[in-house]
């Protein structure tokens, strides 16, 4: 959606749909007019004219598409489908804009869901395979992933405070307020959210570099490898100088944690101010997108089929229908839905905002426990289990046939008895011949 586009920003009544007033019906229609106007590379999804477009519109309202006498082209056709389909996002979001406000009036129950929550209790038992099947961990552990300054600390601040009991405790991730090269998260963090539970974590990582090499390296260690507490994140572009400050803090600050955790689900944090600017902006900005991309796309974030959940920030800074953009925009940059997959979780304090935090680790411990994996003696079992029958019977056939031949030797014939007539040496008794030499 980059190009020439037409700022959403000025409608005040997409904002008044997500706090009550205006209808959706109103509301879809106010974005469906401001679509921006596609032009670009592509040209077969640029307009050709206004009056392809009007005719356009004439043909699809009177159903007069005879092939041979048409009055647009292809590309007009295109771009007609393509807007259909951003409309149909941009009115699913508002309708789980819709459905959240409503269900906010439910947002204790919602929340005592989380707070039951406990490893493996979401399991999915298919295949055959029974909860004691799978290799259920103590503690489920989500990792957040991220550029610098994409609002992961300051997420799990927004998390921890839905659930602390104190509003007024204090933070409890450090939030770098600057863009220095030397401030940001150097070191995991991990957060226990529950704090009388152990039933999941979060992980707070340092922001991803320009480098997507760098990324990819970093991602395979900690998703196959596991991660702890205190761990420092260095990079080979980091200066010499900073990591030897970072190693010094390290040695003050705390001895590495012994607990290595496998990370059973990924966060994916983006601020939505810079997905804004790289949707409308020049190339530079545009790098954005390229980082979060490539390491969106990475293999390692992935179970399977199931791609991270994404978490769009500082929302408070946008309006509601720049909002609606950039979720749209991002659902279709990573191939994801955008009304059950991306979540938009601005810095405020509110109901619909909370419930949006309760939905989004639903989904992650859901798909957390979806994804775990079986135990290996399960998968060797299983593995057995997938043999042919030919090869079974092969099997027994050898044993039978090893046994026939042991049968044989050591039980069918044993060891030949020594011939009865075959002479033996002489053993003379002394005792009893003593008298031959006493006379």
């Amino acid at each position: 959606m980059g190009g020439d586009t037409v700022s959403l920003s000025t409608p005040s009544i997409l904002h008044d749909h997500l706090y009550g007033g205006s209808s959706l019906e109103h509301d879809q229609s106010q974005i469906a007019t401001q679509l921006p106007t596609l032009r670009g590379n592509n040209s077969n999804l640029s307009m050709q004219t206004k009056d392809d477009e009007a005719d356009m519109e004439n043909g699809v309202i009177m159903g007069e598409f005879d092939a041979t006498e048409s009055q647009f082209s292809s590309s007009a056709l295109n771009v007609e489908i393509y807007r259909r389909r951003i409309n149909n996002v941009h009115r699913e979001i508002l309708e789980s804009s819709d459905q959240l406000r409503i269900r906010s009036e439910n947002l204790n129950q919602a929340k005592r869901k989380i707070l039951s929550y406990s490893p493996g209790s979401w399991i999915e038992q298919v295949g055959g395979m029974k909860l004691s099947d799978y290799d259920i961990p103590q503690t489920m552990s989500l990792i957040l992933i991220g550029p610098k300054g994409s609002g992961k600390s300051s997420l799990i601040n927004r998390i921890s405070k839905v659930f602390d009991e104190d509003r007024f405790a204090p933070e409890r991730a450090q939030v770098s307020c600057n863009s220095s090269g030397e401030d940001g998260t150097f070191f995991l963090q991990e957060y226990m959210i529950l704090r009388k539970s152990k039933s999941f974590c979060l992980y707070d990582t340092r922001g991803l570099s320009d480098d997507s090499s760098e990324n990819i390296e970093v991602l395979k260690q900690w998703m196959t490898k596991g991660v702890h507490h205190g761990e420092l994140v260095a990079r080979k572009s980091d200066a010499s100088s900073l990591i030897n400050r970072m190693r010094c803090k390290a040695r003050q600050r705390f001895p590495l944690s012994r607990a290595v955790r496998m990370i059973n689900f990924v966060i994916f944090v983006v601020d939505g101010l810079s997905v804004l600017k790289s949707m409308d902006g020049n190339d530079i900005e545009k790098d954005y997108e390229r980082v979060i991309t490539t390491a969106f796309n990475c293999p390692y974030l992935s179970y399977g089929d199931d791609k991270p959940v994404v978490v769009i920030t500082h929302g408070d800074l946008l309006s509601f229908a720049d909002r609606v953009r950039v979720r749209a925009h991002l659902g279709n940059l990573l191939g994801i839905p955008s009304a059950k997959q991306i979540f938009d979780i601005p810095d405020s304090y509110d109901p619909v905002t909370e419930l949006t935090i309760i939905d989004m680790l639903h989904y992650c411990l859901e798909h957390a426990d979806k994804n775990l994996s079986p135990k290996s003696w399960t998968v060797f079992k299983d593995h057995v289990s997938s043999v042919s029958a030919n090869t079974y019977f092969l099997t027994f056939m050898v044993i039978v046939i090893i046994s026939a031949y042991l049968y044989q030797v050591y039980v069918h014939h044993p060891e030949q008895q020594e011939p009865k007539n075959v002479s033996k040496g002489m053993e003379i008794v002394w005792h009893e011949i003593r008298h031959m030499w006493l006379d």
